[in-house]
């Protein structure tokens, strides 16, 4: 028998006996430690068979395992009145089962096979958070998270995966595929945020925020900042937090947009990260006690404002790509301000989609995105100049004058 066989056996075993550990630590099912790690080694020896001989064997084996699980509860619910009705072990059984099954192929992936177990094994033995997260939620959290599935797996598949318009960019599938990635962030964010309630605190409602739309929070914060004096501080650090983690944002887009370009474009913006998060510290180190009251962040999978978003995207796709063409550089950048003022997503995503199909080179693709973060900065202190204290203005604005100082000085002498 090959060596790796021998891997693959113990692996099958190892697998049994973990799974059977959780459920016989938590005596949930008939089955514990020492039936899953038969039942996998089962799968391993009948898989072997079914190679040998037919794969009817596997069918008639998983047959065998099902009637006596149906058995084994039959025993025991007679024995114990309060015996529980869930299928949960039933179902961990014939997974170890298949996995034990799946392994002794010699061409099943091993690797997946561990990741399938190590998901299962973290689904039970996370029971009781998982309710509790699910018990927590409220009707309008569902809603978010049903629309986010309308987002993603009702109208993106049936989007045609081909480019149109002038310049061969305008790709209706990819376009949908940047909102679901979007919506995916700042949903991620919102449900947190609805789950943590009153745990909300400063330095999470930053992050949050940040997450959800930075623009949104720098509002909130503003607007709070504004009623109550004493809040200026801890609505200044906020504010910074939800613009580092913005930056963040950007560099999550690059990674999943244009992977092959990301060595090449992130150092710059690490650097302005960092230099965001050296301004933050500083603030943090000086907070007050104070909480701001944030408003209740809007659900981000509705459907108009994900249309908006697509609609935005491609045209500064379009925009992108036709002041390349007609206008060069002078022009790109001209339209990552006027598009940074009101949108980070949008240009992020466009140039690093340009970037991918080598319409546009990493070192003017990070350049465009930097000066478009710096634009929303300006747009970000004229909201807390409109809507806060002058006190908070000041603040930001020290801040927002210190980090886009580098960014400039990034954009000007980095390398070409």
């Amino acid at each position: 028998m090959p060596p790796d066989l021998y891997l693959r056996l113990g692996l099958a075993l190892a697998i049994g006996l973990l799974i059977g550990l959780q459920r016989e630590r938590v005596k949930e099912g008939p089955a514990g430690i020492r039936t899953f790690a038969l039942i996998s080694l089962s799968g391993f020896v009948v898989g072997i068979l079914a190679a040998q001989f037919d794969g009817w064997i596997i069918a008639a084996a998983i047959l065998f395992l099902a009637i006596m699980i149906g058995v084994g509860n039959v025993l025991n619910s007679r024995k114990k009145d309060n015996y529980g009705t869930g299928t949960t072990t039933e179902i961990a059984t014939l997974l170890v089962f298949g996995i034990g099954a799946y392994l002794a192929n010699p061409e099943g992936s091993r690797s997946l096979a561990v990741v399938v177990a190590g998901v299962m094994a973290l689904l039970l033995y996370y029971k009781q958070p998982m309710h509790r997260f699910v018990q927590g939620m409220e009707a309008k959290d569902v809603q978010a998270i049903m629309q986010f599935v309308l987002i993603t797996l009702v109208i993106l598949p049936v989007l045609p995966n081909q480019t149109y318009g002038p310049y061969e960019v305008l790709n209706p599938f990819k376009t949908w595929l940047m909102v679901v990635l979007i919506v995916g962030i700042g949903l991620a964010g919102y449900i947190v945020y609805q789950v943590a309630g009153s745990r909300v605190g400063t330095l999470l409602s930053g992050v949050l925020g940040g997450m959800i739309s930075s623009t949104a929070t720098t509002v909130s914060a503003s607007r709070d900042a504004g009623k109550e004096k004493s809040h200026v501080a801890a609505a200044t650090l906020i504010i910074m937090l939800a613009s580092a983690v913005a930056i963040v944002r950007v560099l999550i887009e690059i990674a999943a947009v244009s992977p092959g370009n990301f060595t090449a474009t992130s150092p710059p913006l690490f650097i302005f990260l960092a230099a965001f998060l050296v301004l933050t510290f500083v603030i943090y180190r000086r907070r007050s006690e104070e909480v701001v009251h944030l408003d209740p962040p809007q659900n981000p999978a509705e459907l108009k404002p994900a249309i908006i978003f697509g609609i935005l995207y491609a045209v500064i796709l379009l925009g992108v790509a036709a002041a390349k063409e007609h206008l060069g550089q002078a022009g790109l950048y001209v339209v990552a301000v006027v598009s940074g003022l009101t949108d980070m997503d949008a240009i992020t995503l466009s140039t690093a989609e340009l970037m991918t199909k080598g319409d546009l080179e990493p070192g003017t693709g990070w350049r465009v995105i930097l000066i478009a973060a710096m634009s929303n900065l300006v747009f970000k202190a004229g909201i807390v100049g409109f809507l806060g204290h002058r006190n908070l203005l000041k603040r930001v604005s020290i801040n927002y004058a210190i980090a886009t100082a580098i960014g400039l000085a990034l954009v000007f002498l980095w390398p070409a």
